[in-house]
């Protein structure tokens, strides 16, 4: 039976979940709070790991080790970094990476990837194409992930090496924890912040309403995963 992990970096990106939660079962560990119990009948467990990669890193393996979830679905907001990317669109993630680390490190080294990119899960992938591939508020694409919110400073040097859709502080270190696992990922991750509407200040106002939006995107995936 599939259990399926969702984890936000956030408070508010977690909040509107918790609201079709059922059955709660509540537990914690290294100092998280896991929210276990059924959203349409389907077994997930919830959480909010705090911001940044190792504490995204940190909840994943414990998702796995402890919980024993099937697949990670990474839910929440992000940084919008293409032109065509607008405020409350969502990017469904078909590859990641991380914008700051050198080129060589995973893939000379520790997972040995093929390439710098964390591919999402194919099946995922599919099923999310499947729902939302005529969406003209859903994009599939690139996403990267470092250790600051990303402004003016750098992004157009992450544009031009990555050409990425969005940007966020998580998502590659949930993608890499779940693929020295094993384990199915995808992100799915909606516009707080454009180069047009850029800073903390948008994100901050708009963090609310992106969140809904990523949750209602993750729920309607869930919904046909569960057909398959």
């Amino acid at each position: 039976m599939k259990k399926i992990g969702i984890l936000c970096a956030g408070d508010e990106e977690l909040a509107p979940f918790l609201l079709h939660l059922e059955n709660v079962k509540v537990s914690n560990k290294a100092m998280l709070k896991f929210y276990e119990g059924l959203i349409d009948d389907i077994p997930v467990v919830l959480l909010y790991s705090g911001v940044c990669k190792v504490n995204a890193a940190i909840a994943s393996q414990i998702l796995i080790d402890f919980y024993n979830v099937t697949m990670i679905i990474n839910a929440g907001v992000a940084g919008g970094m293409n032109e065509k990317i607008e405020l409350f669109d969502t990017v469904i993630s078909t590859q990641i990476a991380y914008h700051d680390v050198d080129d060589g490190i995973l893939t000379e080294f520790h997972p040995w990837l093929p390439s710098i990119y964390f591919d999402a899960d194919k099946y995922l992938l599919d099923v999310a194409k499947n729902v939302f591939s005529n969406h003209p508020k859903i994009y599939f694409g690139r996403m990267v992930t470092g250790k600051k919110f990303i402004e003016d400073d750098g992004r157009d040097v992450i544009n031009a090496k990555y050409s990425p859709l969005s940007v966020d502080m998580e998502t590659a270190s949930i993608a890499h924890v779940c693929h020295v696992n094993k384990i199915p990922f995808i992100a799915i991750r909606s516009i707080t912040d454009t180069a047009n509407h850029i800073g903390k200040q948008n994100f901050e106002n708009n963090c609310k309403k992106a969140s809904i939006v990523a949750k209602d995107v993750t729920l309607s995936f869930l919904k046909d995963l569960n057909m398959y």
